[in-house]
Formats: C-alpha cells, structure tokens, sequence
C-alpha cells in the first residue's frame, strides 16, 4: 500500500508543479488587423472592385428596363407583327438571364477576390502571433475576436500590443 502511495505522489507531484508553469495568452486578431496597412489597401481594392461591379450590374439593368419598356410600348400600340415581336422578347429574356449570370459571377468574383486579398493578411498576422507565442513562452495564444471564450481570468496575457510591434504597428 506504501508503494503505491508513492507511486502516485511521484506521478502527481511533477504535474502539480507543471500545471503551475503554464502560460496563455490571448488577442484580439480584428483589433490588429484593421490597423495593418495592408488591410487599408486590400479594403480599398475590394471596394474599388464592388463599385466598378455595380456600376456595370446598373448599366445593363438600365439597358434591359429600357429596352423592356420599348418592347411594351410597341406590343401595346399593335404595331409588331408577331414573329418581330417574338424574336423581341427572346431577346429580353437572354439579357435578362445574362444579367444574372453576370451578377452571379460578380458575386463568385467579390468572394475570390477578398479571399485573394486577406488570405496573405491572415498569414501575416498568424506569424507574428506564432512568433510572440515562441518569444513568450505560452503554449496557446487565443483570438478572442474569431473564438468566443467566455471568460479570460487575469493569468492570460493579452498579447495584442506585442503583435501589432511584431508587425511593425504603434
């Protein structure tokens, strides 16, 4: 019985004196990135892509409300022999379904494109964070802006302002 004793106190006491050297830490990865320059450009570019989309997306809807109307104009009047107007309304209904497609590829598009964009970002930021974690001497770094944790008790190190010097941020 005395062994086992022990056994158990020489098993137990190294874990007890481990779990007192452990060090978390935790950030705020959406405090950091909006203040990287790259971020900046990357909104910019992304915005810059949305409204010359959206222009386009406009432009072909005015030319198919025009044209729609033209076509309504005439079938009411009677003045369309039946095969014209047909071909005329086949017509609208292509553009109609390339104005989907189109706006369909511009979503897809804006997705790509902002994928494009943070992808190098967040590669970025997850170095420095693994480089702060190194330098500190945690063995987690949480990012409480992407992971909802419901408390973070004083022993965790905010880490935030390491990264941003990391970066190269004030």
């Amino acid at each position: 019985m005395l062994k086992k004793i022990a056994l158990v106190m020489l098993l137990a006491l190294p874990m007890g004196v481990f779990a007192q050297n452990l060090k978390f830490g935790h950030i705020n990865a959406q405090e950091i990135i909006t203040v990287m320059p790259e971020f900046t450009k990357a909104q910019n570019d992304i915005q810059n892509l949305e409204k010359q989309l959206t222009a386009e997306l406009q432009r072909t809807q005015e030319e198919f409300n025009k044209k729609y109307q033209e076509f309504q104009q005439a079938i009411a009047k009677d003045s369309l022999p039946q095969n014209i107007a047909e071909r005329r309304q086949k017509e609208l209904q292509d553009m109609a379904e390339r104005q989907q497609q189109f706006q369909q590829e511009a979503e897809q598009g804006m997705q790509k494109a902002q994928q494009e964009k943070m992808t190098p970002i967040y590669k970025k930021l997850d170095d420095a964070i693994k480089a702060v974690g190194a330098a500190e001497g945690v063995i987690y770094i949480f990012d409480l802006a992407r992971t909802p944790i419901p408390y973070v008790g004083a022993q965790s190190i905010d880490l935030t302002a390491k990264v941003k010097a990391q970066l190269g941020i004030k």
